[in-house]
């Protein structure tokens, strides 16, 4: 993954081009890049205990518990989508020349 700084950079050069490197936008790049450091958080668990995992419960019994995280990361993810989406900052806006259509 991009360096925390590469990615924040990027993002705000993107506004600067739209010309939209005001300071609502601005915050929104901040709590982009406060997600994005909680989402690292949460892969690292999963990387660590995996999507599944062993616990006891409070009779003793081992069992299988659905790695919380999991759920967390996903919602994370839109969350993030949904701030570029406030941005206006699209795949096919990124200047790649890489044939995607905004208009689907």
């Amino acid at each position: 993954m991009a360096a925390r700084k590469q990615i924040r950079d990027s993002l705000m050069g993107k506004l600067r081009e739209m010309g939209a490197d005001v300071a609502h936008f601005e915050a929104l790049v901040d709590d982009y890049m406060r997600l994005l450091g909680v989402k690292e958080d949460l892969l690292a668990d999963i990387r660590k205990r995996g999507v599944v995992y062993d616990d006891v419960a409070s009779t003793g019994v081992k069992m299988k518990k659905n790695n919380p995280s999991v759920k967390e990361a996903a919602g994370i993810s839109r969350q993030m989508l949904l701030i570029l989406r406030e941005l206006g900052i699209r795949t096919c806006s990124a200047g790649g020349g890489d044939g995607f259509d905004c208009d689907l």
